[in-house]
């Protein structure tokens, strides 16, 4: 029998028994419409037939008579002597049961000393369904609460805002101002683009008395290409992306970058989510699958590989299919399937039979590689060859006027074959008996042509990591006992949790792209739920549901959860378009307030979980490089391609095994921090500083500390301390007589904001103490344009260590 309908009759009986105190009670109570829905909310989820912590259940009459480990709970009619109710008595405010949980009140331990002492009548036939998840939950689409006025100073812009101020009136807040023009075009830069914007760009905006302007620049931002770099980095921490197998060995994987490539590219066209899912997990089982499809299948070649000599192949193996059985849950479900992996979950209602149900989707998926050449690559490969070939030719006349006389039409056909397409099909054979080679000189003029030829370019041979499915030679799946594949339990097939809907197909046995499809089926409620709040968590600093990996048991529960729903439901008729739904929180009033603690003074100690605010963070590590590259003007904005190698100090890379950091040379070192090398063993020091994932396994959320290590990355980093001088001279050129002037287009560019008077006072001050410091090396300080630059510099390092410079307000 279903209790969850009685629920609100429960808190109804808990306040009229609050409010009777000590008053005789005329009615006995009732099993349904007073226990049975207590025990569903405050006991069923650990002791039912599953769980049964401590041996009890008390889901029906048969399992509470027979009590636990303990022996029985309950002896009817006698509650001072039922053991069940010393559990649930609180001391000092703290009871031992529910377990982690606040104690029953005391109405609530009423109703159940009355009912032992009454008999403790359970009817047989009434047994008890454990309660279903709130995630678990069908999504409806909420009704928009009524557009009554907002706070003040809060217009209802769409209904994400009439959810937010329907909560600020329940809980009795005030919204923030709006934040000025200058930080929301600064917000939406970072948060659309990971770029700030430029001087021209925030004064356009400041100055555009269109009523439009926002909704205009919200709309060029989301067409940015820079927006498939911001967005893809975030679901790259999903993926666990790297460039190199990690464990000791950590080998490289040169060409992984494909994929980096494909996501990006994928976000910038918008492609719907599900489809952007069904190509990532099952891109190679689709009808005459294309290339771009086959890549998309990278996304689950990143879990670690351990190319040791000697190793178990068969349990390293298993390992990667249990990662992906892990990220497929965490990234789509927001479920933590891992936790069954050894045993039933002991939180949620996950057995072990069904997480290898889950294994045995990737259980026949082959490693392989597919053939990719972009146009660039062939682009580059015939510039080197063009700077290769002069040296060349020169070296083909050489050997030319060593031919000899008397050579035959089909000999010379043969020699002008070998010395043709720029030495590929060179060979000594076809052509020595034609030449000669008893000449003085000869053995020279071989030994140039042999070390030219090792120096010509190779052709492009990316493969991209990629999936085909086992079609010969199946492996079965096994319940892992324990989770140790060695010992081998149930057989079992593909299949999904019996706590969402069940899967279709139309094949003999489910496969890859059942699952894929099976994720956005409209009866699946944590898809879109879990997507949305991932969005959501990337605009504001934290979700809706703030555990964004698990929407289980141990997860926390929404803030907003008429809005949670109404956003997956906008999701789903958005046709999963990333950028609709991004489009609809950022043009919201909700999005556009103040960020400041104290915007409100009265509650400026108040949690923001009601959102009364917008949220202050420190930008991610990969936008600390690029707000210093792109102050100082050094940024190079190519999209995708390989990574790159910045300038690392020789002692970083003697730490790792076998590891070679060749540095990029020219412009290439100064692209985006998305496309650092990232190398398991030996990552990227600044990265790490800045709380980037080690790529090791998912990564939902980061973490953001703050550290005297960061402060001193930022002021010693080799690479910042370039981007100060660049910038340094740069300012110093356009104003060589104005140092007000100067340090006001230092703030434009680094904050996008001119400074306040006292800033002002301080840096020009600086600037001249400076100056005179450098007295006793120049004559004449103040005209020396070394010694200017070099004070500027000193003040640009100034602002650019700035907490506000990598802050996002």
């Amino acid at each position: 029998m279903n209790f969850q309908a009685t629920i609100g009759g429960l808190v109804w009986s808990s306040c009229l028994l609050a409010a009777a105190g000590s008053t005789v009670h005329a009615e006995p109570v009732d099993f349904q419409t007073d226990v049975a829905p207590l025990l569903q909310v405050r006991c069923l989820r650990c002791h039912n037939p599953r769980d049964h912590r401590g041996g009890l259940s008390l889901q029906s009459a048969e399992e509470a008579r027979e009590g636990g480990e303990s022996g029985p709970v309950i002896e009817p009619g006698d509650a001072a002597s039922s053991y069940l109710l010393d559990l649930l008595m609180p001391t000092d405010g703290k009871a031992e049961m529910p377990k982690g949980e606040a104690p029953l009140t005391s109405a609530e331990i009423e109703i159940i000393r009355r009912w032992i002492d009454e008999g403790a009548v359970w009817p047989v036939e009434e047994v008890i369904e454990p309660p279903r998840l709130w995630s678990l939950q069908p999504i409806a689409r909420p009704v928009v609460p009524a557009a009554e006025p907002g706070p003040a100073g809060f217009p209802i812009r769409n209904p994400i805002d009439a959810f937010v101020a329907d909560r600020y009136r329940l809980a009795g807040l005030k919204a923030a101002p709006p934040a000025d023009r200058r930080t929301l075009i600064r917000r939406l830069y970072l948060d659309l683009t990971g770029l700030p914007p430029s001087p021209s760009a925030v004064s356009a905006f400041v100055t555009n008395s269109s009523p439009q302007a926002y909704e205009a620049l919200v709309d060029r931002l989301l067409s940015s290409p820079h927006f498939g770099e911001r967005w893809g980095r975030y679901w790259l921490d999903l993926a666990r992306y790297a460039d190199s197998e990690g464990y000791l060995g950590d080998a490289l994987r040169p060409h992984a970058w494909v994929y980096r490539e494909w996501v990006i590219n994928a976000i910038n066209r918008d492609q719907p989510f599900d489809r952007f899912t069904i190509e990532q997990l099952a891109g190679d089982l689709l009808d005459d699958a294309a290339l771009e499809q086959k890549v998309a299948t990278g996304f689950h070649r990143n879990t670690l590989r351990n190319t040791e000599a000697g190793v178990d192949l068969e349990l390293y193996r298993t390992k990667e299919i249990i990662d992906r059985v892990n990220t497929t849950g965490m990234v789509w479900l927001g479920l933590t399937l891992g936790c069954a992996e050894c045993h039933d979950h002991k939180n949620d209602p996950i057995s072990q039979t069904e997480f290898y149900r889950m294994y045995a989707f990737f259980n026949n998926a082959n490693d392989v590689g597919v053939p990719v050449t972009r146009h660039w690559e062939i682009a580059e490969y015939e510039q080197r060859l063009r700077a290769w070939r002069p040296a060349w030719d020169q070296l083909v006349g050489e050997l030319q006027s060593f031919q000899q006389q008397d050579v035959s039409a089909e000999q010379e056909e043969v020699i002008a074959e070998s010395l043709a397409d720029d030495g590929v099909q060179f060979d000594w054979k076809t052509i020595v008996d034609s030449y000669r080679t008893q000449d003085a000189g000869w053995d020279a003029l071989k030994a140039k042509v042999d070390t030219h030829l090792k120096k010509r370019p190779a052709a492009p041979k990316t493969r991209a990591r990629a999936f085909a499915e086992r079609t010969k030679d199946r492996r079965e799946t096994f319940v892992h006992v324990r989770g140790v594949y060695t010992r081998r339990g149930a057989k079992v097939g593909p299949g999904t949790p019996a706590i969402l809907p069940p899967l279709a197909t139309q094949s003999k046995e489910p496969d890859r792209l059942d699952l894929a499809r099976w994720l956005f089926h409209e009866d699946n409620p944590l898809t879109a739920r879990v997507g949305v709040n991932r969005i959501w968590q990337h605009l504001f600093g934290y979700g809706l549901v703030s555990t964004p990996n698990d929407f289980g048991n141990q997860g926390a529960k929404p803030s907003h959860p008429l809005l949670l729903d109404w956003l997956a439901t906008e999701y789903r008729r958005a046709g999963w378009s990333r950028k609709a739904i991004i489009r609809r929180i950022v043009t919201s009033s909700t999005y556009r307030l103040s960020s400041a603690a104290n915007a409100v003074p009265s509650q400026e100690h108040v949690s923001n979980r009601m959102l009364w605010r917008q949220n202050s963070y420190r930008v991610s590590a990969e936008t600390v490089r690029d707000l210093q590259l792109t102050a100082s003007g050094l940024l190079d904005r190519t999209i995708g391609r390989r990574g790159i190698r910045p300038p690392l100090p020789a002692f970083v890379t003697e730490v790792g095994r076998s590891v070679k950091w060749p540095v990029s040379e020219g412009g290439e070192r100064y692209r985006r921090g998305l496309y650092i090398f990232f190398k398991r063993t030996v990552p990227y020091p600044m990265l790490m500083t800045f709380d980037a994932p080690d790529s090791t396994i998912s990564c939902s959320r980061r973490e953001r500390t703050n550290t005297p290590l960061q402060a001193l990355t930022l002021l010693n980093d080799p690479v910042y301390y370039e981007c100060a001088q660049a910038l340094g001279r740069q300012i110093d050129q356009q104003h060589p007589d104005d140092i007000s002037a100067a340090i006001d287009s230092l703030f434009l560019r680094c904050l996008g904001r001119p400074p306040g008077g006292e800033e002002r006072t301080v840096l020009i001050t600086a600037y001249q103490d400076l100056l005179r410091l450098s007295e006793g090396t120049a004559p004449q300080p103040h005209e020396d344009s070394a010694v200017r630059t070099a004070a500027l510099v000193a003040v640009a390092r100034v602002v650019m260590n700035l907490d506000e410079f990598i802050t996002r307000d």
